[in-house]
């Protein structure tokens, strides 16, 4: 297991080379340039682009910026006055991270729960209406339902806050919005797992030992029907802290998805490479510990990971 992880970690840094060097080329090829600013001289332009190396060869271009990222400098924004890029990011991590992790508890824990339930009421009313609601979690939009809650919960019922973020309670109508979603989708992975394994012979086996109804689906059961269900639960993670940009905007939360939309409408290219980069990393981190998890849960995957 521990060579297995060593190897990963050795493709998760070659990828992170890879995504840097396309990112990079590809920023070369946006249409326009970041200093695009009408009040400023050919001159003044010339000069700007002095300032920030973009006279320089191609070649020293890139082999400056590899060096620069390899050691966590990410260069000078072009259009906050020159101020550093993580000191722009960073700020905003924060919000987008917290309102993910809401979303994601909430839909996974009811996910589950509904889940089990209709498979547990296969083919009942309950089924039916479990599933409904994941067919319809599912088919309305994010941005829909936050305008909903917006209304509902805010504006008719001053419940929640409209919009901003300030504490807990600015988090409960955007991380409901997006936890929708993942609601429904993890609702029929866990129902379909659910079914087949408890269908299985060491269920009956399990049963027929005289294990409570709660022992046999938690303790058997689920274990089991949670394998698949992390690999969703993975990039789920990471697609709800790097892209609810309309639920950001919504709801006027100062997170990282604002600030990526804002960079490429500006062409910053300092910021849009380094968000990439980020967006990058946790990607490849989040299924490097769902490899990781894979072994813990199972251990047949865990004895395979030690043989390569």
């Amino acid at each position: 297991m521990f060579k297995y992880a060593l190897k990963r970690l050795f493709y998760m840094v070659i990828t992170l080379f890879i995504v840097a060097t396309a990112t990079f080329f590809l920023m070369k090829l946006m249409p326009g340039s970041p200093f695009n600013d009408e009040k400023l001289s050919a001159e003044q332009k010339q000069i700007v682009k002095e300032k920030y190396g973009l006279n320089d060869p191609l070649p020293v271009q890139y082999g400056n910026y590899i060096k620069n990222v390899a050691t966590g400098d990410f260069g000078n924004s072009f259009q906050y006055d020159g101020k550093e890029v993580l000191d722009l990011i960073i700020p905003r991590l924060g919000p987008s991270a917290e309102i993910g992790a809401y979303a994601m508890l909430i839909g996974v824990t009811i996910g589950i729960i509904l889940g089990i339930i209709a498979a547990v009421k296969q083919n009942t009313w309950i089924d039916y209406l479990a599933t409904l609601f994941s067919v319809v979690a599912i088919s309305v939009p994010s941005f829909v339902l936050a305008v909903l809650l917006q209304y509902f919960f805010a504006v008719r019922n001053p419940i929640f806050p409209v919009a901003e973020f300030d504490g807990l309670k600015y988090a409960v109508l955007p991380s409901l919005a997006l936890s929708a979603g993942v609601i429904a989708t993890i609702a029929r992975y866990i129902r379909s797992e659910m079914i087949e394994v408890l269908s299985s012979d060491y269920i009956t086996l399990a049963k027929a030992k005289g294990n409570s109804t709660i022992k046999v689906l938690f303790g058997h059961a689920l274990r089991n029907a949670l394998i698949p269900i992390i690999t969703l639960i993975g990039p789920m993670t990471v697609g709800i802290l790097t892209g609810a940009l309309t639920i950001e905007t919504i709801f006027a939360i100062p997170g990282i998805g604002d600030q990526f939309v804002r960079s490429i409408q500006q062409n910053d290219y300092p910021v849009i490479m380094a968000l990439t980069i980020l967006f990058s990393f946790l990607f490849i981190t989040v299924l490097f510990i769902v490899d990781i998890l894979y072994g813990i849960i199972d251990p047949r995957i865990r004895v395979q990971g030690g043989k390569d």
